[in-house]
């Protein structure tokens, strides 16, 4: 029998970790399951606090958005790469323009409207940025239709964006925030639900579990990975290193790369039509950097928290390589 010296109270420490005040966990394992456990959230609050008619609860989406692949994430994906070929879907979900308040306060005007989620940039929709003042926006609307604000911080939280959780850029405060991947470093599988007592407790013992959920060496681990966060000041690092790269970025030529995006070190840049990302990203892998293609014509740019500036001007060195081979 194995065991583990020291990691029996690594959840209760892995609670404390986390940025809200007074708040509840449910850490699952994979990514998706926290997607998956605030949809029963939400759903068992509408039922519990809202007084949604049972059968009844619906939850909002933004268009472009990823969350995973099980049936409930694909049934609220606007991508055909997800969705085709896996019917019937999950009903009670609506779907609405991502950085469109107007068609937001529409769909929740509904009273059976329980839940708005939505990722504060879009990754895989290709680093989608909202206009300022639209996670501002969210918040008054849910406040106003009594809606739980859900934000899928799986990829911009933790310092990816310059700022703890991507929703602190405007001093947002969300009903429920989900967080992962670098969540343990990348080293193991682990998620996190964070909810305050009136929306978490809503769920019974019982009523919900993972079998790995929570299970101390993850939280060992992910508790190690928020330290270095904090000791590294990774956020403060990204901030800064956001700028210098996008800097660099509006430097490439205009013929090839026509616009890019991003904060901290969440970036992109989009192409011309007339050339593919997917082969661009394998030129840049021939020239020793890593970059992933997504919609045709867009190339996330993604580095690891820890980079250096010395190592940052390599990978600029190398797409200004590249780009400008493609110009000629």
């Amino acid at each position: 029998m194995i065991r583990f010296p020291n990691l029996r109270a690594s959840h209760d420490r892995f609670q404390q970790k986390q940025c809200f005040r007074k708040i509840q966990l449910k850490s699952p394992s994979e990514c998706v399951e926290a997607g998956e456990t605030a949809c029963k959230l939400a759903r068992k609050w509408a039922y519990k606090v809202k007084g949604v008619p049972d059968n009844e609860a619906r939850i909002v989406f933004a268009e472009g958005n990823f969350w995973g692949r099980t049936l409930a994430a694909i049934s609220s994906s606007t991508d055909p790469t997800c969705f085709q070929g896996f019917g019937p879907y999950m009903p009670g979900f609506d779907v609405v323009p991502y950085d469109d308040l107007k068609a937001l306060e529409e769909k929740l005007k509904n009273p059976t409207v329980c839940a708005f989620m939505v990722e504060p940039i879009q990754g895989e929709a290709g680093v989608r940025v909202p206009s300022d003042g639209y996670l501002k926006g969210v918040r008054q609307l849910c406040d106003k239709y009594n809606v739980l604000f859900i934000a899928d911080e799986i990829q911009t939280g933790l310092c990816r964006t310059g700022r703890r959780l991507c929703v602190d850029h405007e001093s947002v405060r969300p009903d429920i925030v989900l967080l992962g991947k670098a969540l343990s470093g990348g080293m193991l599988p682990v998620s996190a639900v964070l909810a305050d007592d009136p929306v978490m407790l809503c769920i019974k013992p019982g009523e919900h579990g993972s079998t790995y959920g929570g299970n101390p060496l993850a939280c060992k681990v992910a508790i190690t990975a928020l330290q270095v966060l904090e000791d590294e000041r990774l956020a403060e690092r990204a901030d800064k290193l956001g700028h210098i790269f996008r800097k660099e970025l509006s430097q490439l030529p205009k013929s090839v790369v026509k616009s890019h995006r991003g904060k901290g070190l969440l970036n992109a840049i989009i192409i011309d039509d007339q050339h593919s990302a997917w082969d661009v990203c394998l030129m840049l892998r021939d020239h020793g950097l890593l970059a992933k293609p997504t919609h045709e014509t867009i190339i996330r740019l993604a580095p690891p928290l820890c980079i250096s500036e010395e190592e940052l001007s390599k990978a600029v060195e190398i797409l200004n390589t590249v780009v400008k081979s493609i110009a000629k």
